[in-house]
């Protein structure tokens, strides 16, 4: 049985760490480099590194935090945020990721996913899609949750897929930092179309979140989340073994 991943996810704006509610009124919670050191020596299984500002700003992610963190850690790392072209493909990977997040970048050009894929291979090609509920239809938004692109997520991922992307980063917008659980419903939507692995974002509150998690929606691969681990709400040794006890495999390193 192939063990289910638990995830901490750095949203860094300025060179800090921040986290909000709904992609909203985000807060400076740490140092980059200081977390991911600490969730790489106590049982994280990856970490994904997000510039949550590069995109609406227009620019290039920050590669010298970057370095830091990746230098730091001991565990596989992500990283997004303007992501637009193979090049900053490439200049991400040189600097120490091991896969690279796209989002925006995509939806302005579908193409690159597919371009990316043949170059370094669909294991390094990560589909992170921030999706909310627009009048009952899961759409796309674009540029940190702040553009409605109008697209059909479901359809959206699933065509990603298929151009080459190996796995997908499923953001709620609704559920962020809403601590009230993970969008089950969009989840089970989005495993229903694809065959890669799925990461689950946006809702955690507790122990029990990631249970739901895992027993109801048994293709989702991972449960990621922010703020309950930053704020040391859930302790990531804890919530591993809990899982398994309740019967759902984990790498069980502490």
């Amino acid at each position: 049985m192939i063990s289910k991943r638990i995830i901490p996810c750095l949203d860094v704006r300025d060179g800090r760490v921040v986290k909000g509610v709904n992609f909203q009124g985000l807060n400076d919670v740490s140092s980059p480099v200081e977390l991911a050191s600490y969730y790489s020596e106590n049982g994280a299984d990856e970490l994904v590194f997000y510039d949550i500002t590069a995109s609406a700003e227009g620019r290039a992610l920050f590669t010298d935090i970057l370095r830091e963190v990746a230098s730091t850690i001991f565990i596989p790392l992500t990283v997004g945020g303007g992501i637009n072209t193979l090049a900053d493909f490439d200049r991400v990977l040189k600097s120490g990721a091991d896969k690279v997040s796209v989002n925006s970048g995509a939806i302005r050009n579908p193409d690159l996913v597919e371009e990316a894929a043949k170059r370094y291979g669909s294991q390094c090609v990560v589909l992170s899609a921030d999706v909310k509920r627009v009048d009952g239809k899961f759409t796309v938004f674009a540029k940190g949750g702040r553009e409605n692109t109008g697209m059909d997520a479901i359809e959206w991922i699933r065509t990603s897929v298929e151009r080459g992307a190996g796995e997908v980063v499923v953001n709620s917008i609704d559920t962020d930092g809403v601590k009230k659980g993970f969008d089950i419903e969009m989840l089970r939507a989005v495993c229903d179309v694809v065959n890669v692995p799925v990461i689950a974002s946006g809702g955690a509150g507790g122990v029990e979140d990631f249970i739901h998690l895992f027993h109801s929606v048994p293709g989702v691969d991972a449960g990621l989340a922010a703020s309950i681990f930053h704020f040391g709400e859930v302790k990531i040794p804890d919530l591993k073994r809990e899982l398994a006890k309740n019967n759902i495999c984990m790498r069980l390193s502490l």
